[in-house]
């Protein structure tokens, strides 16, 4: 696994209130969205601020039970479904907690959620609308 992020996705109570603060408040630059559900924010060079559903969000990344915690998801982003594959083989054999083996999801993509040792939530993901130009700009 390379040592990169590609996503950050805060769990958020109201991706409508969210979407004002950043948005509409902040001014920073909508990407893609499915309104209430979602909202992704280009943050820097190839990095998206993803502000979802907690509840959602949680439910996917298999975080059981549900806390009133603040979610937090890194995602790290590859080209195919089997790099998906191999990345979480490769999280397991150096000791990852698996929490949800990946599969084919409802948006279009591949994804699988490891923990590390503190129990912070790793997605690898194939998501096969997602490219990034060589300014660094992603297009979802």
């Amino acid at each position: 696994m390379q040592p990169r992020v590609d996503l950050i996705s805060l769990g958020v109570h109201s991706v409508d209130a969210s979407r004002r603060f950043y948005v509409d408040g902040l001014g920073w630059p909508v990407q893609r969205e499915v309104r209430g559900e979602v909202l992704f924010i280009q943050a820097n060079h190839g990095l998206i601020l993803s502000l979802w559903d907690t509840g959602q969000m949680q439910a996917e990344a298999a975080t059981d039970p549900p806390t009133a915690s603040p979610s937090i998801t890194l995602s790290h982003n590859l080209g195919s479904a089997a790099e998906v594959d191999s990345v979480m083989a490769e999280a397991g054999s150096a000791g990852a907690a698996i929490v949800a083996a990946p599969k084919t999801q409802p948006w279009g993509g591949y994804t699988g959620y490891f923990a590390d040792p503190d129990g912070y939530r790793w997605e690898i993901a194939f998501n096969p609308s997602w490219a990034v130009d060589g300014g660094g700009k992603v297009t979802l």
